[in-house]
């Protein structure tokens, strides 16, 4: 497959079709028109109903078919970009010629781009990782570009990206689902656990989407797996790169795990020492493994290791990740709206000592509560529920032994929250489930929680 100015030639005069056009649909179309493309996009949404940007691109030359998907804009198209909101297996696409590809955002920039890619996957911790990845090369003068499931569409700057630089990728299931010649350098997966089975159906599918990061590559390359994990360890099997595991729970000579209260490495069996424990500023085991997934990869990009070291003593987090935003009457106030499934939530209460007030609830995507329900008694003292699914995750709380109550709002649920916790607690909204229902996704939510936590009164 030709990637960089090689593919930007063979996309001049094509006919494309975007399917979805929120951030990434709005960057693709973008890149499409500048590489001389004949664009056509569509969205469910009414044009009413789309954003400024998507609208915009009326004005860039994309002919614009809001408020479904019909067959007939998807006549003649040589290539299908689809979002990763768009589930692959949409109807109209079985109509599609065989020999029409399609294939999703993530696919696109990286074929139009050059520069090497490090992919990190993974039900919970993609976020947190891929921003300390990002920080810790940053600390050298290569170009560094972080995005992708991050919130920076890849395409946005597939253009101007130096083939020199070092890309830094969160990819999701979705964005796997479309991929296909994608072939990160390296690949890390975190963890895998159940995820998203409302569009991926069942939990050995979502596996083989997350498998999917290491299809492309080459034994030249690397895979980044967690040994703590017992999915993930089974991923070692599917890759023919070399595997780099790291474990926060058994000391690897040859590896990058925890020793001593210090993160060593040993790469080429040698045990390095990288960083102190203490000087890791996030809260929780689990952004213990972040950073030794991060280490890891950083250090197989030749970064040294008292660059690593400095880097992760000044990183401070990412936004709506455990996130401290206020004490107020003794009680502190923290946003993990990005704990959008159990998993992710159970790590968070688990980051705690204190007694916990729980905001949870949304939409639950099929999941199984029950093991919330078990890792949040004798942490969480009374649980406020929101949202589409907040019942169901009431019932499993309820059946734990867990008070609950209900609230129709968020800001209902922070009243609520802060009535019932007594100097000392923590309030924590940590959904374990999706936005999608009351806000446009887990950032609204999180910027909504802060901006009405700032405003409570001191007592």
């Amino acid at each position: 497959m030709a990637r960089g100015q090689a593919y930007r030639r063979w996309l001049t005069g094509r006919r494309v079709a975007v399917v979805g056009l929120a951030r990434s649909g709005v960057a693709a179309c973008r890149l499409l028109v500048e590489c001389g493309a004949r664009v056509v996009a569509t969205d469910d949404k009414p044009l009413s109903a789309l954003g400024a940007e998507a609208r915009g691109l009326e004005k860039l030359g994309v002919r614009l078919r809001a408020g479904g998907h019909p067959a007939e804009v998807f006549q003649g198209a040589e290539l299908v970009v689809v979002s990763p909101g768009v589930p692959a297996d949409t109807p109209v696409f079985a109509q599609l010629p065989d020999t029409v590809p399609v294939i999703g955002e993530l696919e696109l920039a990286w074929r139009a781009m050059e520069a090497e890619t490090i992919a990190i996957t993974g039900t919970n911790g993609k976020t947190t990782t891929t921003a300390l990845l990002g920080a810790l090369l940053r600390q050298q003068a290569r170009a560094v570009l972080v995005g992708g499931n991050i919130g920076t569409p890849l395409a946005a700057h597939a253009l101007t990206f130096p083939a020199d630089g070092i890309i830094v990728a969160e990819v999701s299931s979705f964005q796997l689902a479309t991929i296909d010649a994608f072939r990160p350098r390296v690949a890390a997966v975190l963890n895998v656990s159940p995820d998203h089975l409302d569009r991926h159906k069942t939990f050995a599918a979502y596996v083989q989407v997350k498998a999917r990061i290491f299809e492309n590559q080459t034994p030249v390359d690397c895979a980044v797996l967690n040994l703590d994990d017992e999915v993930t360890r089974g991923l070692a099997g599917r890759t023919s790169a070399h595997v780099l595991w790291f474990s926060r729970l058994e000391p690897l000579d040859r590896g990058v795990s925890v020793r001593d209260g210090w993160i060593v490495a040993g790469l080429n069996g040698h045990p390095e020492a990288i960083c102190p424990l203490a000087e890791i500023s996030l809260r929780g085991q689990h952004n213990v493994e972040n950073v030794l997934a991060a280490t890891a990869c950083a250090l197989w990009t030749g970064m040294a290791p008292e660059t690593i070291r400095r880097g992760i003593g000044l990183f401070r987090g990412v936004p709506h990740r455990i996130e401290f935003v206020r004490a107020a009457g003794g009680v502190a106030f923290y946003n993990d709206s990005k704990g959008t499934n159990v998993a992710s939530t159970i790590k968070a209460l688990e980051s705690f000592t204190e007694r916990i007030v729980l905001i949870a609830g949304g939409k639950g995507k099929g999941q199984d509560f029950e093991p919330l329900a078990e890792a949040a008694r004798g942490r969480v003292r009374h649980a406020v529920l929101i949202g589409e699914d907040g019942e169901k995750v009431g019932h499993a709380l309820a059946a734990a032994g867990i008070p609950t109550g209900a609230a129709s709002t968020l800001d209902a649920a922070i009243s609520e929250a802060r009535r019932l916790a007594e100097p000392g607690d923590v309030v924590l909204l940590s959904p374990a489930c999706a936005s999608f229902d009351m806000f446009d996704n887990f950032e609204h939510r999180g910027d909504v929680f802060r901006a009405l936590v700032r405003a409570l009164p001191e007592s």
